[in-house]
Formats: structure tokens, C-alpha cells, sequence
């Protein structure tokens, strides 16, 4: 399956910059309370990656950018901590996936009301085609196999990284990976899923079909 690009670096005009939601959010949420000990030029390297990382879980930036925010929220309240590690924005990462899932859940409770009320979401403007038919088709799978597909694909991590961030084995990430990339590929070519469907049922037709 051909691999497809991940939004790592967010541009003017896509995610806030992250020298304005510092400023715009200091001593109120972010950084409140903390010294600042590097924070803010953590903040303003891995604000942009973090949301380009949710936007392809949650399809949508705004809510990318309440659970990037919500997670450097909590990794300010830690930092004293965090900056020891030697990587803290894969904390960060991880935190911020836990809340866009738990996000997505509650969301999903709603949707079938929304569709009946007649409410549609509106296209993202500032994504090229290409990406929103992948974001769009990410959308349709399941929440485990999209965010091990993200983790994996778009973010590069191991197989051993995105078994550690889930909590599952690494048997069960391979596996989510399979059905995943299947199931993305039948979505974003239908035309070659059909094909390759076809192909593949028709000596079974042929078997049951009269004489």
C-alpha cells in the first residue's frame, strides 16, 4: 500500500502558530504555575507536529488543537519531571491520543442524532484533495486499527512503540495494521478493491452456478 504523508510540520494559515496560543493561553492554562526551564521552546517546536499528528486521528483541526493544548496543560504542570526525559513530547503524544480518543468516543455517541437533525460537517478548505480523502478514509475505520495506522505510517514509530503507546501486544498491532491497510486501500481505490474482489469470487460463482 503506498505509503502517504503526514502534516509533521503545520504552516501559516493551518495550526495557530504556537508562539501565539503560548501567549495567548500563559498563566492561564499553559505554563501556569512552572517555571519556565525550557518549556516554551518545547512548546513551540512540538505544538505544530503534535497537531498535525491529531488532525489526521480526528479530522478535524480544531478539536487537534483543544487536545494538543489540553496535553501541553498537563505536561506544563510536569515539566519539572518531563524535561529529564529524554523524549517528552512522546508523553505529550501519548497523552494527547488517550484525550482524541476519548474524544472520538463520546463523539461517535452522537453523531446518529446530528444525522438526523440533518447537520454536515464542512470540508476542510486549507487540505489539498489528496489528504482529505485520506483523513476522510481514516475516518471510516475503526478507532484501533486508525490509530495504529497514524502511529505507524504517518509518525513512523516500531511496531514495539505503537504496541507500548496502546497497550497491547505487538501481535495484535501487526495484526490491526493488516486489516487496517486493507481496509484503507478498499477505501481510498474502491474501483481495484472491486476488481480484486471480483477476481477472486468468481470460481467460487462459477462452482454454484446451474448447468
Amino acid at each position: 500500500m503506498a505509503r502517504w504523508s503526514s502534516p509533521r510540520q503545520a504552516g501559516p494559515g493551518t495550526v495557530r502558530w504556537a508562539r501565539d496560543v503560548l501567549r495567548l493561553d500563559r498563566g492561564e492554562r499553559i505554563g501556569a504555575g512552572v517555571a519556565d526551564d525550557g518549556f516554551t521552546a518545547f512548546f513551540q517546536d512540538a505544538y505544530p507536529r503534535i497537531v498535525g499528528q491529531l488532525r489526521l486521528l480526528t479530522g478535524d483541526l480544531a478539536s487537534a488543537e483543544d487536545v494538543a493544548q489540553e496535553a501541553f496543560v498537563r505536561a506544563a504542570s510536569r515539566w519539572r519531571l518531563l524535561s529529564r526525559y529524554d523524549q517528552p513530547e512522546a508523553w505529550v503524544r501519548r497523552t494527547a491520543f488517550r484525550l482524541a480518543i476519548d474524544l472520538l468516543r463520546r463523539a461517535r455517541r452522537h453523531r446518529g442524532v446530528l444525522a438526523r437533525l440533518g447537520a454536515r460537517r464542512e470540508p476542510d478548505a486549507q487540505l489539498n484533495p489528496h489528504d482529505r480523502a485520506v483523513i476522510e478514509a481514516l475516518l471510516r475505520l475503526p478507532l484501533p486499527l486508525r490509530e495504529v495506522l497514524v502511529l505507524h505510517h504517518c509518525l513512523d514509530l516500531p511496531v514495539e512503540a505503537v504496541a507500548a503507546q496502546t497497550g497491547v501486544s505487538v501481535g495484535t498491532v501487526k495484526s490491526r495494521l493488516s486489516r487496517g491497510r486493507e481496509r484503507l486501500a478498499a477505501l481510498l481505490d474502491p474501483d481495484q478493491s472491486r476488481g480484486a474482489s471480483g477476481t477472486e469470487t468468481a470460481p467460487e460463482e462459477d462452482r454454484h452456478a446451474r448447468p
